[in-house]
Order: C-alpha cells, then sequence, then structure tokens
C-alpha cells in the first residue's frame, strides 16, 4: 500500500519561508512524476509543481515559479517544497501527489495523480 504524508506547514508572516516535506511509503519515488497542489478555501485543487521521473526536470506554476522549488531525496524516498518569499495568497492545505504512470492526462491536472497525502496547512500573514 502506497502512503504519502506531509509535513512541515504552519504559520509563517509574509516575506517568510517554509518546507514541506513528503515522506513516501510502499513506492519509490523514482520512476514516477511527484507533485505538490494545493487547495484554498472554496477554490480548486491548484497545481504547484512537479518533479519528473527522472528527477532531473521539474514544473512549477507561473505563480510559484521564482520562489518555490521542488526537489526530492532518493535515499529518504521523501519530496520537498522550498518555499520562500511567502504570500498571503500563498495561504492553502497542500497535498503531495504520485502520478498514475498509466494515466495520459496532463501533468498539471489532479486526474493524472493516483496516491495523494493527507496534505498540511500552510498559512501566511500579512
Amino acid at each position: 500500500q502506497v502512503q504519502l504524508e506531509e509535513s512541515g506547514g504552519g504559520l509563517v508572516q509574509a516575506g517568510g519561508s517554509l518546507r514541506l516535506s513528503c515522506a513516501v511509503t510502499g513506492r519509490a519515488v523514482t520512476g514516477y512524476i511527484m507533485a505538490w497542489f494545493r487547495q484554498a478555501p472554496g477554490k480548486d485543487r491548484e497545481f504547484v509543481a512537479a518533479i519528473h521521473r527522472s528527477g532531473g526536470t521539474t514544473s512549477h506554476s507561473n505563480s510559484t515559479r521564482g520562489r518555490f522549488t521542488i526537489s526530492r531525496d532518493v535515499d529518504k524516498n521523501t519530496v520537498y517544497l522550498q518555499m520562500n518569499s511567502l504570500k498571503p495568497e500563498d495561504t492553502a492545505v497542500y497535498f503531495c501527489a504520485q502520478e498514475n504512470p498509466y494515466e495520459s492526462t496532463s501533468l498539471y491536472k489532479t486526474g493524472r495523480y493516483e496516491n495523494w497525502g493527507q496534505g498540511t496547512q500552510v498559512t501566511v500573514s500579512s
């Protein structure tokens, strides 16, 4: 059974930083696209960042590019999201996800992913 567990969320002032972690058990992070999504109250879940199967390529949303960085540690089987220069509009529950390798939906869409964590709350105060 594949399990994803996020941690590292919390309350931070605007301009601050947080690092989210996603520990994966039951399946390696290598060989699968791993992604972070977020969902603010009353809004759809939206793509934040993804790291591709080889680990050498990453994708970021327009709103987070240059401020957030996704990475992974193969030895720890963990994916990270380093978030800098946080803004109040970054406030959301952040979810880690692992792709379904047989799904052809765009990696920017939730339908591409079959395994999800429970989420971790990030709150940015102004």
